[in-house]
């Protein structure tokens, strides 16, 4: 599913405007922490641990799912990962199976309608994020990392917000910085500069920090939509 020359094509924004994916040249070169081993290995470890874990969860959600509106258990994704290699990205379906029939691609709000009962919840806490430990463990995401967007955002914020695709230089996470500052309430842009802090910043130290303002936010909520 991936496709490295993804930048040489030609997408339908939301707006209705087709413009030439141009973003890949103005990621910059990647960039890779000292501690890129250890980084690897906690990711498959707690990736195939919380895998493991999570599973009576995801298996209470699906039921949920499935028994409170239709559509299948699972959302699969186009996402741009690093260096804007496109993935597909895994989620716990959290709106109705044809949110976007009508709309195309749109930017989710705080009051979105088109989120179902169960998905609120999942949102909340953050569960409808769990099947991407599976992204994880082949490499596609690492735990910590800028969140991943969908080429077509990717590449009209990246005419908007200069700082945009420098996000691509590191691997996409399930949570990060921006996550724990704010979350999907952030502007793209304000995304934009608060995950680039990140990749300047990277360490040991950091991501220890996420991680704990991440276990914050799943009780508290904070920044969900």
């Amino acid at each position: 599913m991936r496709n490295a020359a993804y930048g040489s094509k030609t997408n339908q924004l939301t707006t209705g405007v087709e413009v030439g994916c141009t973003f890949t040249s103005k990621i910059g070169e990647p960039v890779v922490p000292w501690y890129q081993p250890l980084k690897r290995g906690m990711d498959l470890f707690f990736g195939v641990f919380g895998l493991l874990m999570s599973s009576p969860i995801i298996l209470l959600f699906a039921i949920l799912i499935k028994a409170t509106s239709k559509g299948p258990i699972f959302y699969i994704q186009q996402r741009v990962g690093f260096l804007g290699q496109d993935f597909c990205l895994i989620k716990l379906r959290s709106m109705r199976q044809d949110a976007e029939k009508v709309t195309g691609a749109v930017w989710a709000s705080a009051t979105d309608s088109r989120v179902t009962a169960v998905g609120r919840f999942m949102r909340r806490t953050r569960i409808d994020e769990l099947p991407q430990l599976w992204n994880v463990i082949v490499g596609d995401m690492s735990l910590i990392g800028p969140r991943p967007e969908r080429p077509e955002f990717t590449e009209k914020f990246s005419h908007e917000f200069a700082e945009f695709p420098q996000r691509l230089r590191v691997k996409p996470g399930i949570t990060g910085y921006a996550q724990i500052h704010g979350g999907y309430d952030l502007d793209p842009g304000e995304k934009a500069r608060l995950d680039n802090f990140y990749i300047t910043h990277m360490s040991a130290k950091l991501e220890i920090e996420i991680l704990i303002g991440t276990i914050r936010v799943i009780f508290t909520g904070d920044g969900a939509r």
